[in-house]
């Protein structure tokens, strides 16, 4: 069982992912280019190991945490070496190329990229058949669904390796069976926001009513009936009936909306640049981080203890 992980590239999701897989009793490397970088992944991996303890989750004693300074030194020794550095195909292969001389042939190289789709990616690296996808979900540290892809040359035990790593660790491995861009999660959640933009920018509600809407209706629910399993208790009936109209009136663009656009020209990025949708202070983030922190903790015990 691997237990010698490498993480190249920080970015938001890299200090959660080093605490998790510490927490399974992993010797975790972590190396990010940007000493920056690095020294946010000290203060956010602090702030894991908390909301981690939170959670009651046990802390394996063989479990660590080390920063190194350059990449050759993360990966050295390394079973498993977890990509996580932007989402550009350029980028990757870059590190790619970078790694494949200092790691075994056997090692496996992980992708955590959100949605590029691995077969584009293990064409950048001399054994193809050692990459898989691993998409962790965020925040890495509480959400516990991993997907696990396959690329076309991505060998079948590569695969099997990674999903019973993440179930040893008491996470959720989800299988995809085919190497679609976006993956599954990513998919359904993007289908959410083009509706969601698009009611916005039509005037149909305003952005605070649809959070609303979405986290007291159908988000309050789908964290316990699962949307198969909801098609089943609506009635198959129902649902037919309901997007054979339905269905000639939601969005279906294939460009990204004017209001994303105009949000970017303006440089309203988000919580990153202070302001997007809503506006941000440095001590509002830092409440919202912690808010969400606990709502998710809450969320996941109730969810553990029913067995869903």
């Amino acid at each position: 069982m691997i237990k010698r992980v490498a993480i190249v590239g920080l970015g938001n999701m890299g200090p959660g992912m080093a605490a998790r897989l510490a927490r399974g009793g992993i010797a975790v490397t972590a190396h990010d280019i940007a000493p920056e970088a690095i020294e946010r992944a000290r203060v956010m991996l602090k702030a894991a190991e908390a909301v981690l303890d939170a959670l009651g989750m046990p802390r394996a004693e063989e479990g660590t945490v080390r920063f190194a300074e350059t990449i050759g030194d993360a990966v050295a020794d390394a079973e498993l070496v977890i990509e996580n550095v932007p989402e550009s195909i350029a980028i990757k292969a870059d590190v790619y190329r970078t790694i494949d001389g200092l790691i075994a042939q056997d090692t496996i190289v992980a992708s955590d990229t959100s949605g590029i789709p691995i077969t584009k990616l293990q064409a950048h690296i001399s054994n193809p058949a050692r990459m898989v996808g691993m998409h962790w979900s965020n925040p890495p540290h509480i959400v516990p669904m991993i997907e696990v892809i396959g690329g076309d040359q991505t060998a079948p035990e590569a695969v099997e390796t990674i999903r019973d790593f993440i179930a040893s660790l008491g996470l959720l491995p989800v299988l995809v069976k085919k190497d679609v861009p976006g993956f599954v999660e990513n998919r359904v959640l993007y289908a959410l926001l083009r509706e969601v933009v698009d009611l916005v920018e039509r005037g149909v509600i305003e952005p605070e009513d649809i959070d609303t809407c979405v986290s007291w209706g159908i988000g309050y629910k789908l964290a316990v009936i699962g949307p198969m399993a909801l098609l089943d208790m609506a009635g198959m009936d129902i649902y037919h009936s309901v997007s054979s109209f339905l269905n000639d009136d939601l969005a279906d663009r294939k460009d990204v909306a004017p209001l994303v656009a105009r949000q970017i020209a303006d440089g309203k990025l988000g919580i990153k640049s202070g302001e997007g949708i809503y506006a941000y202070t440095p001590e509002r983030i830092a409440e919202l981080q912690q808010e969400r922190a606990r709502k998710l903790v809450a969320i996941r015990r109730i969810l553990e203890e029913d067995g869903t």
